[in-house]
This record gives C-alpha cells, sequence and structure tokens, in this order.
C-alpha cells in the first residue's frame, strides 16, 4: 500500500546543534510516524539525563554515544508514511548506490557506452574484446572494449581513421564498451562525477577517458530508454 503513495525524499541542512534532529523527529511525529507512547517515553528518557528538550531528537537517536554527546550517528528511523506519502530518509541509499529523481532521469543500469579514451600506459596493443577494469566513480567493474569505432587526435578530437584494429599507448580513440556486471554510468557532459573513468590492467592505470552517451536499460525490462535512443542519434 504504502509503495502506491507518492514518494518524497527529505533533506535537513543545518549547522552543528541547530536542532535537525529535533525538528525532523517532531514532524515525523506530527505526519504519524511514531506514536504518542513512543514520544512519552523519550521525553521520561531524556529528562533523567537531564534533556527534557531532546525528546523529538531521540526519534532519530538511540545510541547511547549519540544520546551523551547530542549527535547524530546513525539513523535509527529511515522511512515513514502519512496518509498520503511515502517518505525514505537518507538511510536507505547504501554505499556505492547511484540515487537521483525517481521522476526526473533517473539513474538506470547501462547496457552500453560510447566513450572517448586516451590510452598513457600499455605495453601492447589493444584490440576490441579487450576487457580491463573500469573505475567510474565507486565502481570497479570490467568493461570490454566491444568496438574501437575511430582513432582521433589527442588535441583537436579530429578524426584520424575509421575502425582502427588496434590501439597504443598515446593513442586517443572513441569506443562502444560494455560492463561486465550491472553498472551506472552517464554522460560526462549531463553528470560529470559519473561520466569520467580509469582504465586498470596491470596494477597501474593504462588509460583514462570520458562517456559520451549511454545506452541504458529500461527497469527490469532490459530494453534501451527513448533517452537514450536520442543519445545515440545525437552522437
Amino acid at each position: 500500500m504504502g509503495k502506491e503513495k507518492t514518494h518524497i525524499n527529505i533533506v535537513v541542512i543545518g549547522h552543528v546543534d541547530s536542532g535537525k534532529s529535533t525538528t525532523t523527529g517532531h514532524l515525523i511525529y506530527k505526519c504519524g510516524g511514531i506514536d504518542k507512547r513512543t514520544i512519552e517515553k523519550f521525553e521520561k528518557e531524556a529528562a533523567e539525563m537531564g534533556k527534557g528538550s531532546f525528546k523529538y531528537a531521540w526519534v532519530l537517536d538511540k545510541l547511547k554515544a549519540e544520546r551523551e554527546r547530542g549527535i547524530t550517528i546513525d539513523i535509527s528511523l529511515w522511512k515513514f508514511e502519512t496518509s498520503k506519502y511515502y517518505n525514505v530518509s537518507v538511510k536507505d541509499v547504501r554505499r556505492g548506490n547511484v540515487a537521483g529523481d525517481s521522476k526526473n532521469d533517473p539513474p538506470m543500469e547501462a547496457a552500453g557506452f560510447t566513450a572517448q579514451v586516451i590510452i598513457l600506459n600499455h605495453p601492447g596493443q589493444i584490440s576490441a574484446g579487450y576487457a580491463p577494469v573500469l573505475d567510474c566513480h565507486t565502481a570497479h567493474i570490467a568493461c570490454k572494449f566491444a568496438e574501437l569505432k575511430e582513432k582521433i587526435d589527442r588535441r583537436s578530437g579530429k578524426k584520424l581513421e575509421d575502425g582502427p584494429k588496434f590501439l597504443k599507448s598515446g593513442d586517443a580513440a572513441i569506443v562502444d564498451m560494455v560492463p561486465g556486471k550491472p553498472m551506472c554510468v552517464e554522460s560526462f557532459s549531463d553528470y560529470p562525477p559519473l561520466g569520467r573513468f580509469a582504465v586498470r590492467d596491470m596494477r597501474q592505470t593504462v588509460a583514462v577517458g570520458v562517456i559520451k552517451a549511454v545506452d541504458k536499460k529500461a527497469a527490469g525490462a532490459g530494453k534501451v530508454t527513448k533517452s537514450a535512443q536520442k543519445a545515440q542519434k545525437a552522437k
């Protein structure tokens, strides 16, 4: 039932000891996210510690260290529901996740992407099928050089050769890449932190690059989204 409600993410920002936890706890209580009996319990416990005004803050702060020091370390309440809305706090976002607006260009798994790469230090030749580890934001995933589309001048970006058979140190190129595992990336022009990467192999960085366009899988369908199709046509 709750999942069918409008989903709202809430961020509360403020200086240290400005009342962020107290304000948020009070809001959750007023919205029905926690019952009166629990608030009365927190009020009693806070009064025993000489911190009666902290009862709403303790909706979020339940660790002993949090209550003694007046800081939030680990949010104990990370979601609540009202009659109309389903709310999720930052606690529901895990390390390594990519979060975004579900109704405005949400992050999706990449089926593949087109990138501009510069080969920095590789002892041999790089051909289609090469599958080193790609480091992009927090992801460390093997990605295959599926197609070497064109070799370009590394300074001007001017095309030098179509469909080169291989790349070597010092070369720059436009390539199609396919991740070996689920991965979320974006074009560098839209979201720079999610669109730049390093290519690692043999315990060293062999190339760096930026993503020009992404083929995205629609959630659960394995299809390329319309936005991704438009990006491909614009290449």
